[in-house]
């Protein structure tokens, strides 16, 4: 279980900045297993949220607590998926997978034998041992969720993983996720700037207001995980991304 507890997070302040308040009396419980997808204006605090709870970025103020010990620094129960791939661009498809097992300490036949195995599972046979220049964008994200599963970490922190790429990419690499957390259960929280993403994915949906970055809303989605193939035409699915898309449009009209 992740707990936020009234955490608070600015940013600048010195040499003539104006300091920036990117999270103010955040508080926020997220279960073992469950998928929350955070929505909210850009600039809200949504990647300083994932970053704190990855122990990337400290707090001004409050905690977060994993399992009910505080973070404090990275962890291998915790693992990040960006939106711009972050990958080793020396370094081919397996060795890429493999970095996280690599800085571990994991031997080398092992590491790679389970690079093999995910870079299969994502639906990259065949390409490991092509380098990130020679991937298409949605290829570059496959393997960039492969090495975050790669550690089997418990909680997985995705931060606008499928933004930069096309709708029918984003479509199949969503289905790509949700079959792979079948078979093995984590604990996500996933930013997204999509009401449909957001419904599409989450168990539940928390609202952030803009700048500062509070929560205002936590919705239950209520749809059967996983989605069903026609999952377009539920009227809850309809229902949900209309009623997101009014509390968003409240907030950017001020």
């Amino acid at each position: 279980m992740i707990e936020l507890r009234d955490c608070r997070k600015t940013y600048g302040g010195h040499n003539g900045q104006a300091p920036v308040v990117a999270l103010d009396r955040v508080d926020l419980t997220i279960q073992t297993e469950e998928f929350v997808c955070v929505l909210g204006p850009s600039g809200c605090g949504k990647t300083t949220l994932l970053k704190a709870i990855a122990g990337l970025v400290s707090l001004d103020g409050g905690c977060v607590l994993i399992d009910g010990q505080p973070v404090v620094k990275p962890g291998p129960d915790r693992a990040m998926v960006f939106q711009h791939f972050a990958l080793l661009p020396w370094a081919d498809v397996t060795t890429n997978i493999a970095f996280g097992l690599e800085l571990q300490g994991t031997p080398r036949a092992e590491r790679e034998q389970r690079a093999k195995e995910l870079a299969r599972a994502v639906g990259l046979a065949g390409f490991e041992h092509y380098f990130p220049r020679q991937l298409s964008g949605g290829m570059q994200q496959r393997v960039g969720l492969a090495r975050a599963l790669a550690v089997d970490p418990q909680i997985l922190l995705m931060d606008e993983p499928f933004g930069a790429v096309d709708e029918q990419t984003r479509r199949l690499l969503q289905e790509d996720l949700w079959r792979l957390l079948e078979r093995s259960r984590k604990t996500v929280l996933f930013v997204t700037h999509s009401m449909d993403e957001a419904a599409r994915l989450g168990d539940r949906v928390v609202l952030m207001t803009p700048r500062p970055g509070r929560v205002l809303e936590s919705v239950q989605v209520g749809l059967p995980r996983p989605r069903p193939p026609d999952i377009d035409e539920y009227p809850r699915f309809i229902e949900l991304k209309e009623y997101l898309w009014t509390q968003l449009r409240a907030m950017l009209a001020g």
